[in-house]
């Protein structure tokens, strides 16, 4: 099909995902939506099911399938569980999508370097201006003293930026660039890694930390650089830290005593009451039904049930913990399929250390290592998180796995 072949606006139109995705879900998933039917309908066209015969993709839409299985066996809401089962296999495409147009034509590497760059950038200065002056260059002011930039009433900043961080490092190692770009990159990891803490996200924080030391850990070029980048960032965050009560109340003081560290707690929470409520409750639910689990997004109708229900909060639209959630929603089999793309994750990560310490050629390369992380984070389990068939978080998801699977399964000519 000469569209997808051929023609330059369907790589740009993918790249202006980044931005969009700061002014929220519905653009972001009309361009995956739409990309992945004529994806699906060229691959049928042309009988080329190359990109669907592979494991990840094939695992995916058994879980898939299964989620839609779930739905009618089990879910109380069925027309509210189709809104998260029933289409979500597009997300698989779209990463499938990805794959195919680095294939085809490697210029969109370059259209999501400079759409990240750009996006990056303007953040931090919107973030910093935010801070410095109490709103942001639109006039939105601060809620509940948190910086939000262009993002708004939403506060997930810190979250955007976390979790595209590994993709924006991957596509800066493989680019040609010069020592100013260099300069001007270092400067902006840094101001990145500093905005993702005063934005108060405690998890995007902790997933910016997570990804930085595995990637400083299993890269061989850039890795003083990300690690010096690392090190200026964390001196004047302890320094705005201990000269701020707000900052050291929000992002030390607050989380310990939540979790029991402290002498005021009365118990040890997961997390936070808040979190530990959510997550006991889900835990009940999975007991109940612990093969199938209740049905996708059926956490949010069930969980008000005196059953299930425990703690100072138990209900929320979702548990914020993706494995508890799938457990709840989807039982002990939807919970496997996150389990095994985490273990995936582990034995990659095994593989570069045993590489690197033993001085073999490296299992895998810096850029995959840097994509990798981006999927570490996904499926960490041992943190808060958001709503496992939210558009926007599972697009931000889909795209850096797309990368990846490209990098792992090269094709050219195809």
């Amino acid at each position: 099909m000469y569209i997808l072949k051929k023609n330059q606006i369907i790589p740009l139109i993918l790249a202006s995902i980044i931005p969009f995705l700061i002014w929220g879900p519905f653009f972001p998933d009309l361009i995956v939506s739409l990309s992945s039917l004529i994806f699906l309908f060229y691959v049928i066209k042309n009988k080329n099911f190359y990109y669907f015969n592979n494991k990840p993709f094939i695992i995916f839409i058994i879980f898939c399938l299964y989620c839609i299985f779930v739905t009618l066996l089990r879910a109380e809401d069925k027309s509210l569980s189709f809104e998260s089962s029933l289409f979500y296999f597009r997300i698989g495409l779209f990463s499938c999508l990805i794959w195919y147009l680095i294939d085809q034509d490697k210029n969109i590497l370059k259209y999501f370097y400079y759409s990240l760059i750009i996006c990056f950038s303007v953040l931090v200065v919107d973030g910093y201006f935010q801070f410095f002056t109490g709103s942001n260059i639109l006039g939105f002011h601060f809620k509940g003293g948190r910086i939000s930039s262009l993002f708004g009433d939403e506060l997930i900043m810190g979250s955007y930026l976390s979790r595209l961080f590994p993709l924006l490092f991957a596509l800066f190692l493989i680019k040609e660039k010069n020592k100013y770009e260099i300069y001007y990159i270092g400067i902006l990891f840094i101001l990145i890694d500093i905005l993702i803490y005063i934005s108060g996200e405690r998890t995007s924080f902790f997933f910016l930390n997570l990804s930085t030391i595995f990637i400083i850990i299993l890269i061989k070029k850039y890795q003083k650089f990300r690690l010096i980048t690392f090190l200026i960032a964390l001196i004047l965050i302890v320094g705005m830290t201990l000269s701020s009560d707000s900052l050291s109340n929000r992002m030390i003081k607050g989380p310990a005593k939540s979790m029991g560290f402290v002498k005021e707690a009365q118990s040890i929470n997961i997390f936070t009451p808040g979190h530990d409520s959510l997550i006991r409750t889900a835990f009940n639910m999975f007991k109940d039904k612990p093969i199938f689990g209740h049905g996708p997004k059926m956490f949010r109708k069930i969980c008000i049930n005196e059953k299930y229900a425990t703690g100072v909060g138990p209900c929320m639209t979702h548990p914020h913990n993706f494995y508890v959630q799938l457990l709840a929603e989807s039982g002990i089999v939807g919970f496997l399929f996150l389990f095994s793309a985490f273990s995936y994750v582990l034995y990659c990560s095994f593989m570069q250390v045993k590489s690197i310490l033993f001085k073999q050629d490296r299992y895998l390369t810096d850029y995959q290592v840097c994509l990798l992380a981006g999927i570490l984070i996904t499926v960490w389990p041992f943190s808060p998180n958001g709503n496992f068939f939210h558009n926007w978080l599972m697009i931000v998801y889909s795209l850096t796995v797309g990368f990846y699977l490209q990098s792992i399964h090269p094709k050219k000519n195809v």
